[in-house]
């Protein structure tokens, strides 16, 4: 049901009004009333109309002024001028305010009937478009972090390269002029941890901390903040320490875990983002500095790495023996190289053991998602790397080894029923199993049976 709000100071024409329209179009609207311009205003205000059927003429507040108020208030509320006296001046006025009926006393019931059902027709297409424009909005917001996550991941692994970064960073309008990397490194024990509210907890912080980021996923034992630097602040990285700071609280106090935070240098493109998380995740040392949030830069420095030394917690390769600054970044250079490499072998050694996992269990009702969680990879992630490291997808890769067995025991002298090997291989629909069959071999389970023989 709309709201119509009739502003006129004649009573019997607004009873006339009234009667006629609930006449010619029946539980159609809602009617308030006004009998000058100052009560149509505060009617508008409590009332907050569709439609205003507005009288020219009145005492006091004049309609046109009424309604300059009234659409300063309400811009979306649709008017009809009413009037006695048909003057171009009036018309033109009410046209520069947005106004498009206009209607001279008497007005036939046709004509009101005819303008009412056209402003319905224009208020039912605006409800349409602001409904598929929160539509639209909302799907965007949901697709938010999948492409934050997405722009993340390229940014963080160079083997994961089948997209546009800067595509994706137009799209989320996050330019890779500069800014840079922060990466949270957790403990082992937030395997037991809901890990959805953890990256939900995290991403939403960092979202209302007022800086401007992507969040990606977690991915193992490490979650990666990318912060670019919009201001011309040559002090601007000193605020990222505080930022890491409530981090910690926040996992201290949310989780009761100790993480630590590991920040980056300051670079631009879509190397230098890379090169500063790969600096973020060789200052995370969660093992060595819990608790702690440390800057690479500081740790190139010598910061860092003397106070861990003198606290005798340096790896026989530690550049504690070393003087010269040259030595340290030296040092830091091919630790960060180490890292590289180390990261590359555990995703190998990863994908190996989720072959394993999937050799096990393939004939049984086996997800992507149990066999990342299996691994402690997000599921997107795991996905893209296993593409990467088994040349196919994960359904590809699974529906391959079923199709071996399944003409393992198609060929076998056990002479197994085509439903029963359906079902030994994994599948609880014969028809499924069939059109999957042939799309790989060629043939049908039993076409591939009688050339077995």
């Amino acid at each position: 049901m709309y709201r119509l709000l009739i502003a006129d100071d004649e009573a019997l024409e607004r009873e006339g009004l009234e009667h006629l329209i609930h006449r010619m179009l029946p539980d159609i609207f809602q009617i308030a009333f006004a009998d000058n311009g100052r009560r149509a205003i505060e009617q508008a205000e409590e009332f907050r109309p569709h439609i205003i059927m507005m009288d020219i003429n009145m005492p006091g507040i004049q309609g046109l002024q009424a309604i300059r108020e009234i659409k300063s208030r309400l811009p979306d509320t649709k008017f009809i001028l009413v009037t006695a006296y048909d003057f171009f001046a009036y018309a033109k006025e009410a046209v520069s305010l947005g106004v498009k009926e206009y209607i001279v006393k008497p007005a036939g019931r046709e004509q009101i009937s005819s303008i009412l059902n056209q402003l319905i027709e224009e208020l039912e297409r605006e409800k349409s478009k602001r409904t598929e424009e929160l539509h639209l909005r909302d799907r965007v917001s949901q697709l938010q972090p999948l492409v934050e996550n997405e722009l993340s991941l390229l940014l963080m692994v160079d083997q994961v390269l089948d997209a546009d970064e800067e595509k994706l960073s137009d799209w989320l309008a996050f330019p890779l002029d500069e800014g840079c990397a922060v990466v949270v490194a957790f403990p082992k024990q937030i395997y037991s941890l809901d890990k959805k509210k953890l990256y939900e907890t995290f991403r939403s912080f960092a979202k209302t901390y007022g800086i401007s980021c992507i969040v990606s996923s977690l991915i193992d034992l490490h979650m990666a903040i990318f912060i670019r630097k919009d201001t011309g602040d040559a002090l601007w990285k000193q605020s990222i320490k505080p930022f890491g700071e409530k981090l910690c609280r926040l996992a201290e106090r949310q989780f009761q875990a100790t993480i630590t935070v590991g920040i980056g240098s300051l670079q631009s493109g879509a190397d230098g983002w890379r090169k500063s998380y790969f600096e973020a995740v060789f200052a995370s040392d969660v093992d060595r500095h819990a608790g702690e949030v440390r800057d690479f830069e500081e740790v190139v420095r010598g910061t860092g790495l003397h106070a861990a030394a003198s606290a005798g917690e340096a790896d026989p390769a530690s550049p504690a023996e070393h003087s010269d600054p040259g030595d340290q970044r030296s040092y830091v250079i091919s630790a960060l190289q180490r890292i590289r490499e180390q990261r590359e072998q555990q995703t190998i050694n990863v994908m190996d053991k989720a072959k394993q996992y999937i050799g096990l269990h393939f004939t049984e009702e086996l997800s992507l998602e149990e066999t990342a969680e299996h691994v402690h990879l997000n599921p997107h992630y795991f996905s893209k790397v296993f593409k990467q490291q088994a040349g196919a997808t994960f359904i590809d890769y699974l529906t391959g080894l079923r199709i071996e067995k399944a003409k393992q025991l198609i060929s076998s002298a056990d002479e197994l029923a085509l439903k029963e090997v359906c079902f030994e291989v994994g599948y609880k629909d014969p028809n499924y199993f069939s059109r999957v069959f042939k799309r790989v071999t060629g043939l049908t389970p039993t076409e591939y049976r009688s050339q077995a023989k």
